[in-house]
């Protein structure tokens, strides 16, 4: 006889509906990196667009004058970890695509480091992405990505890039870096979009 019976989760806990399957939330935020950590000053960062006509590009300063949001947001690791209400600041891509005119449909994003990952622009426009700067009322500290990283908190967390540098239009959704080692192209937490 068993003194646990299958699904049993506790008596009188609810799942939390902001978590997604097969996720676990998580108090802190845990570092994880395909590589060692670039050391990049704001002094020296930049961030540019590349579509089919050219290359658009800001410094730091230039990208912070656009408009630095507050937002409140969720986000889900590929590795089943949850970290709800995060405190973000950043400038939002909707302000960086104001002026930037493409067909493209998709995204390459591409980071310090040489780390890239796929994006369809349709998740990064209409409120849902950002280039932060800020995480829990403090810079981004370099082990989390700074001086700034993607956030596309719709997605697992590998596609929100650290070291974030510029972004690359593409016509077709190709693979980066870890979607050529197996993940998801899209990666959707709510439909758990893991792996190929």
């Amino acid at each position: 006889m068993s003194f646990i019976t299958r699904g049993f989760s506790g008596a009188g806990r609810e799942r939390d509906p902001r978590l997604p399957p097969g996720q676990t939330l998580v108090a802190d935020w845990p570092v994880l990196s395909a590589g060692p950590t670039p050391d990049v000053s704001t002094d020296d960062w930049s961030f540019s667009v590349r579509t089919e006509t050219g290359l658009t590009t800001w410094t730091w300063d230039e990208l912070l004058a656009l408009g630095v949001e507050d937002v409140t947001v969720d986000i889900h690791c590929v590795t089943h970890w949850t970290k709800l209400d995060m405190d973000w600041r950043g400038v939002p891509l909707d302000a960086i695509f104001e002026n930037i005119e493409t067909s493209a449909d998709y995204v390459m994003v591409h980071s310090h480091g040489g780390y890239t990952t796929n994006v369809a622009l349709d998740d990064l426009l209409g409120g849902k992405a950002w280039i932060a700067n800020e995480a829990e009322g403090e810079p981004l500290e370099p082990e989390h990505g700074g001086p700034a990283r993607l956030l596309v908190p719709a997605l697992y967390f590998w596609k929100s890039a650290k070291w974030v540098r510029g972004l690359v239009m593409m016509d077709d959704d190709e693979p980066g870096f870890w979607e050529q080692n197996g993940y998801h192209m899209h990666g959707d937490p709510w439909t758990e979009e893991r792996y190929w």
